[in-house]
Formats: structure tokens, sequence, C-alpha cells
């Protein structure tokens, strides 16, 4: 991209939640959860406008009082099997532009740093890029996985590496993905190509798939001066 490019965020977000009726305009400190995305990409430099493709009245509503512009989605791009690149897709055609930020409404510590961070990785020559933090593997013994035959998958039970002794590996944390609308509609894909990472940390890789995580996302939010944090 020789020219400042012109980069849209899309934030998906359909009405039908069934693990958390109304989940993506549920309060969330006294904000409806979706207006965390819009106001981070709206703060973003690297962003020339926001839209939230839905097929909910409501959730249009939300999206425009917080300054997002709205597309709405055909019903059979908001079903329980309609995939995330549909809608890109869908939303490519829609909106001119040179790439796109994906952003999940889900993740509400995502910040404006976040996201011109991850388009800053196109200016450095990668195709696409996600979201990920590093894999510190917690009280998860470590990230050793196991799979329902009592196997491990992703190490030698009988040989159990030292955690410093192991390659640095990331998790896709579902928050950010970058792409250029051409590889995009090429590859049926948001992620193609030469793929790079922006990490975040840990305390704003946060997802919303629970009740319980509206209740972490309130203490972050509330005690979360480190959620600045690089």
């Amino acid at each position: 991209m020789s020219h400042k490019p012109n980069i849209v965020a899309i934030i998906p977000a359909r009405g039908g939640s069934k693990g958390i009726p109304g989940k993506n305009i549920k309060l969330l400190n006294g904000k409806p959860l979706i207006a965390y995305s819009i106001e981070a990409a709206k703060s973003a430099s690297s962003i020339s406008a926001v839209y939230v493709s839905t097929d909910s009245p409501e959730i249009a509503s939300v999206a425009r009082k917080y300054g997002a512009l709205v597309i709405d989605r055909p019903k059979e791009l908001a079903t329980d099997t309609a995939t995330s690149e549909s809608v890109l897709l869908h939303f490519a055609e829609q909106v001119d532009s040179d790439a796109i930020v994906f952003l999940q409404c889900t993740t509400p510590l995502t910040n404006s740093k976040d996201i011109d961070g991850a388009v800053k990785l196109l200016e450095k020559g990668y195709d696409s890029v996600l979201s990920v933090s590093e894999n510190h593997g917690g009280f998860l013994c470590g990230g050793f996985l196991w799979n329902g035959k009592g196997e491990s998958v992703n190490f030698d039970y009988k040989n159990r590496p030292r955690r410093q002794d192991r390659e640095k590996t990331f998790l896709e944390n579902g928050a950010i993905y970058v792409m250029r609308k051409q590889g995009l509609r090429s590859a049926n894909n948001r992620l193609y190509g030469k793929i790079g990472l922006h990490v975040m940390p840990m305390t704003r890789s946060l997802e919303i798939d629970a009740p319980v995580d509206f209740a972490f996302a309130e203490v972050m939010l509330q005690h979360g001066g480190h959620l600045n944090e690089a």
C-alpha cells in the first residue's frame, strides 16, 4: 500500500445469541458490550470508519448511538451455522476499502493500541494478521493437552519438557483480525499468505462466552489500571 490505505473496521453482532440472550448489548460496567469494541475502533488512528453488521434493529440502534455505521445482515448470514467468513465477504461487497479489521464485540478489553499495532504489521509486509497472547499455560499445567482416549497430544508424558525448554507458543485470542480486502476475496478466508501475529497481554485477551465472564470483565474494567500495559 503506497498510498495511505483506507482501512475500515467491521464488528459482526447478530441478534440470536442463545448462550447469553442479548449478549452483544448486555450491559457491562454500565455500558453495552458492543460499545467497547466500537469505541476502541473509533479511537484507533488507523481506522477510517467503523461498521457493525447485524440483523437486529435493537443492536443497530445501539451501534449508531455509539458512532458506528450499520450494515444490514441478511437473515441467511445470521444463523447458528453462518460463518464469519460469509459475513466478512458480504461486508467486503458493500463497503469500499483497502483493508478490513475484523473485531469481535465479545473481547471488550481490546484497546485502540491493540488495533493500531495489528494494522501496522501490514506495513511490514504481512498479508493478514491475527491477535494472540503468549501461552504461559498457567494453572492448566503448562498447556499440556490430552485427548479423550487418555493420550498426550502435544507432548510426550514420559519425557515431560520443562516450560523454559519448550518453544514459545501463542494462543489465538479472537480479538482482532486484519486482512487486505483483495486477499480476503481471493482466499475466502480471513487469514492467508504471510500471516503476522500481534501479541496482546493476557489481561486484555478475555473473551465473553459465559455469564461468569461478564463478572471477570467488570472486575478488570473497574480495577484494571494495568489494562493499558503494552
